[in-house]
């Protein structure tokens, strides 16, 4: 269990933090998925911070 970590998701436009979901931690890159954002009101790209 101890080869996971927290990942938060962030709205690219708004730069309100939506998503938190565990994955490995061997991962290098930061991961990019299109999401909808309730804030926003659409799906827009979201980034990994930290």
């Amino acid at each position: 269990m101890a080869d996971r970590v927290i990942i938060t998701l962030g709205c690219t436009s708004c730069k309100n933090r939506n998503y938190h979901f565990a994955r490995g931690r061997k991962k290098t890159f930061k991961l990019e998925l299109k999401k909808f954002c309730g804030h926003c009101g659409k799906h827009t790209p979201h980034k990994e911070v930290k």
